[in-house]
């Protein structure tokens, strides 16, 4: 039974973290270099991630720099960035390629907020899949019913934890992206 618990709590943390990584991805206005990590660059016929072929600063606060260890590269990096369809535009002076990031309008903050909060209703959805099977597991071991009760109201207690942290961390990116 404690097996179990502990399983649960992992599987719901390693939500947290998910949520985490997916709402880094959702622009807030702000140049943010997880931005570019699901860019992937044809490195001499291989799909190379961005990260490993460049270096990524922020000179400024709305403004990406990548530049890549082999210039020889510069091309792949810039074709990456249009393929990825991040809506951001690179431009490339032939020594580093530089991505300025577009202010969001009001139109655009709320769009973005809506992507925000499917991401935690994915998440909270998640959450409740794992309290179904721990709750299915738990019962079908062989052990007395105030166990079982015990083991189940454990469960909600963690479910309800995680519930509240997805909450606050949505409201937090909510902030972020209403904020000018």
């Amino acid at each position: 039974m404690d097996d179990i618990l502990l399983e649960t709590e992992s599987k719901m943390e390693s939500t947290i973290e998910n949520l985490e990584k997916r709402l880094i991805n959702i622009r807030a206005g702000r140049a943010n270099p997880a931005i570019l990590d699901g860019v992937m660059v044809n490195y001499y016929g291989v799909d190379t991630p961005l990260k490993q072929l460049a270096n990524i600063s922020i000179p400024e606060a709305r403004q990406l720099s990548i530049k890549p260890f082999d210039k020889g590269a510069l091309g792949a990096i810039e074709k990456g960035i249009y393929e990825a369809n991040i809506g951001l535009t690179p431009n490339n002076n032939g020594e580093i390629i530089i991505l300025n990031i577009p202010a969001l309008t009001e139109e655009t903050r709320k769009e973005y907020v809506k992507q925000a909060k499917v991401v935690a209703e994915d998440a909270k959805i998640a959450l409740r899949n794992i309290r179904q099977d721990a709750n299915g597991d738990i019962k079908k071991l062989e052990i007395p019913e105030d166990d079982i009760k015990y083991a189940t109201d454990e469960i909600q207690d963690l479910i309800n934890k995680y519930n509240k942290i997805v909450d606050e961390k949505l409201s937090v990116k909510e902030k972020e992206l209403l904020s000018v």
